[in-house]
């Protein structure tokens, strides 16, 4: 079970939709939900900016972690008011990135938004969440209206190592699911990842967790993420599990084409590992 739930907040109008996912978490597995907001600037951060004789903007920083607290106050508000029974707000003097991807180590699940934010702070945050952390990580897109998230599950598997930890990250999610859907695209392109049946092993294993889980297998000349939103949608899927492929170059971010694809057009929840 999830026990502790970190949810990004901040002044966004679509702040809503991931405290929305969120909350529903929080409430099935009865989970303390913790609101981390950030001021988007630290005091290191300043100082290699400025020089060590730099004078402290006061004004501007307290301007900062007032619309941080603000934002805190409208997530308790609003946590609230959907029943979350375990509530805890969170300001960091951080950059967005970091400060999330500290707090991150003392939760089980960490959930942001799609990356719609206009703010530098927050742009590329889920991207950097999913390659960095150590924790899934749980994308929301704005469309999200609070329908529940474990009734069907898709699961995007192709034997890797990323697949293996978001299912294991799933995996309180995926126990509580009504049926999980073990996707695999066009696996014949990975045999060496698979066994003598393809998906076969990995199903076992999740039944032996008491997933109810069937294999289906697709082939296809779609890309990988089209299949796997094209699936969901066809399956009336609540969450879609998946690795999360890339590598780092310089201080950027190369993300895998099925990884950015389903960052960008995806419409339903998301959640990652890497």
């Amino acid at each position: 079970m999830y026990k502790t739930i970190i949810v990004h907040v901040d002044e966004s109008p679509l702040l809503d939709a991931r405290l929305r996912a969120a909350a529903w978490l929080a409430n099935a597995h009865e989970a303390h939900l913790v609101g981390c907001a950030a001021t988007g600037m630290s005091w290191p951060a300043y100082a290699m900016l400025t020089g060590p004789m730099g004078v402290p903007p006061g004004g501007e920083f307290e301007t900062l972690r007032s619309t941080a607290r603000a934002a805190l106050g409208r997530f308790t508000e609003r946590a609230q008011q959907l029943g979350v029974a375990s509530i805890e707000e969170r300001m960091v003097e951080d950059e967005h990135r970091d400060a999330l991807l500290l707090q991150a180590r003392y939760a089980d699940l960490v959930v942001t938004g799609m990356d719609a934010g206009d703010a530098a702070t927050v742009r590329g945050l889920p991207q950097y969440l999913a390659m960095h952390g150590v924790r899934p990580v749980l994308v929301v897109p704005p469309s999200y209206d609070g329908a529940p998230i474990a009734d069907t599950v898709v699961v995007g598997w192709d034997g890797s190592a990323q697949a293996i930890r978001a299912i294991a990250g799933a995996m309180p999610v995926l126990v509580r699911a009504r049926a999980v859907r073990l996707v695999l695209v066009n696996p014949d392109l990975e045999s060496g990842l698979h066994g003598e049946e393809p998906g076969a092993d990995m199903a076992l294993h999740l039944a032996r967790h008491g997933v109810r889980v069937e294999v289906l297998v697709e082939r296809t000349q779609a890309a990988i993420g089209e299949a796997l939103l094209g699936i969901a949608a066809g399956s009336g899927a609540g969450l879609l599990v998946t690795g999360a492929f890339g590598h780092s170059r310089y201080r950027e971010i190369v993300l895998g084409g099925v990884t950015r694809l389903l960052l960008d057009r995806a419409r339903l929840p998301v959640l990652y590992a890497h």
